[in-house]
C-alpha cells in the first residue's frame, strides 16, 4: 500500500506524469510492493525554495508505506527514483530530497490491514 507524493516547483506535463507513473510503477518492487496496490500524487509549479533559491529545479518526494522496508531496500529505491526524476524532468540529483515513512495503520476499502 505505498503512496508517493512528487512535489516540485517545474511543470510536469502529461506525458512527463505518465512516464513517471510508469517508472515509479516497476521502481516500487525495490522494496518488496507491487503496482497494483501503488498510489501516486503529482504536484507540479510548488513554490518551493532549496538552499535559497526558487528558480532552479527542485523536488521533494514523500514515499509512504504500509509495513517496513530495509535500508538497502530504501537505498535502492533512492537511487532509482532519483534517476527516473532527473531523467523525465531535468531535476538534478542534488536538487531532490526523498522521505519515506512507514505506516503502522492504514486503511482500505472500508477496513484496516
Amino acid at each position: 500500500m505505498p503512496f508517493i507524493n512528487t512535489k516540485t516547483n517545474i511543470c510536469i506535463t502529461e506525458e512527463q506524469e505518465l512516464s513517471l507513473k510508469t517508472e515509479f510503477g516497476k521502481a516500487i518492487s525495490l522494496i518488496g510492493k507491487s503496482e497494483p496496490w501503488l498510489m501516486l500524487g503529482f504536484e507540479d509549479n510548488c513554490r518551493m525554495y532549496f538552499q535559497g533559491d526558487n528558480q532552479s529545479p527542485a523536488a521533494f518526494v514523500e514515499v509512504k508505506l504500509y509495513g517496513k522496508a530495509s535500508k538497502n531496500d530504501y537505498a535502492n529505491l533512492t537511487a532509482r527514483l532519483t534517476e527516473i526524476i532527473a531523467a523525465t524532468l531535468s531535476v538534478p540529483a542534488n536538487r531532490i530530497y526523498i522521505k519515506y515513512e512507514e505506516v503502522d495503520h492504514w486503511g482500505w476499502n472500508g477496513a484496516n490491514f
